[in-house]
């Protein structure tokens, strides 16, 4: 019963900014790792960045530099910042997060959103 909605999708230029959000919501106690992946047409779906509870980050080597992962854990809400945006960085973009429910015990269950598009032109 956790829902994670994004928003922040959409169509932008080659060089420009776009920045994700990602909220969960539900019965939460606390929540682990969040991250981001992406799934182009034709191509499988991967990790673009995650960031653990306790803040470590990692990205995948085509967005280094470019993008960064963030979370307010007063919000459940993990961000990404995608600046310098390139042509091949279009794609469907998916948050996860490894929630821990109240008055459950026994470990966390990793969420998925919707997906949320992301297209940038030449």
């Amino acid at each position: 019963q956790v829902q994670l909605v994004e928003s922040g999708g959409g169509l932008v230029q080659a060089g420009g900014s776009l920045r994700l959000s990602c909220t969960a919501s539900g019965s939460i106690f606390s929540i682990g790792a969040m991250g981001w992946y992406r799934q182009a047409p034709g191509k499988q779906r991967g990790l673009v960045a995650s960031i653990t509870g306790g803040g470590n980050t990692n990205y995948a080597d085509s967005v280094k530099g470019r993008f960064t992962i963030s979370r307010d854990n007063a919000k459940n809400t993990v961000y990404l910042q995608m600046n310098s945006l390139k042509p091949e960085d279009t794609a469907v973009y998916y948050c996860n997060a490894d929630v821990k429910h109240t008055g459950w015990p026994l470990g966390g269950i990793v969420y998925w959103g919707q997906g949320t598009q992301v297209t940038v032109s030449s």
